[in-house]
């Protein structure tokens, strides 16, 4: 059986996390292994469901988030995770759980992210109405050492991922 692993893309709402998730499923797809893309939108739509934005309720997300990728990685699944997972230690805890885990920071500017959202959630959180948002009035913890950093910001999704796949073949994972 082939083993499995989970490519954990963290970073700020706009910053493009789900269109580089995205290609990358698309390529892993196309080279016949077995993906799965848990995106944090869906994932809460659907498993998360009724769970706030306090830290408890964004713990329980990407906690169950990341059950869910570590079911299956023991499968032989290729993982992909494509949530904002704003608290490190709990990041941490997904890659102790998990074991073979890629950690990915999509690292674009707070000002970028804002021109990007078609959602109006930046302003909203910018004159209050929506509480608890990441980046604004609620904290982000940039990964200590991931092991791909992405500059969306100056890179265009395809370049972005490519980096990620050749970041998990460096690792030996693909």
């Amino acid at each position: 059986m082939t083993l499995g692993f989970t490519i954990w893309f963290t970073g700020l709402s706009g910053s493009g996390k789900s269109t580089v998730a995205e290609l990358v499923r698309e390529r892993i797809l196309a080279a016949g292994r077995p993906v799965e893309l848990l995106d944090g939108d869906e994932v809460r739509t659907h498993l998360s469901r009724g769970l706030g934005f306090s830290k408890e309720g964004r713990d329980a997300n990407i906690r169950r988030i990341g059950s869910v990728a570590h079911i299956l990685t023991r499968n032989g699944v290729i993982a992909i995770t494509a949530a904002i997972s704003p608290y490190r230690s709990i990041r941490d805890e997904n890659r102790k759980l998990i074991g073979r885990f890629v950690e990915v920071f999509v690292d674009c500017p707070l000002e970028e992210c804002e021109k990007r959202d078609v959602k109006g959630l930046y302003q909203k959180a910018r004159s209050g109405e929506l509480k608890q948002f990441t980046g604004i009035s609620d904290p982000y913890e940039a990964p200590l050492r991931p092991e791909v950093v992405l500059l969306t910001a100056r890179e265009t999704p395809e370049e972005s991922a490519e980096k990620v796949l050749a970041g998990c073949k460096a690792l030996g994972y693909l």
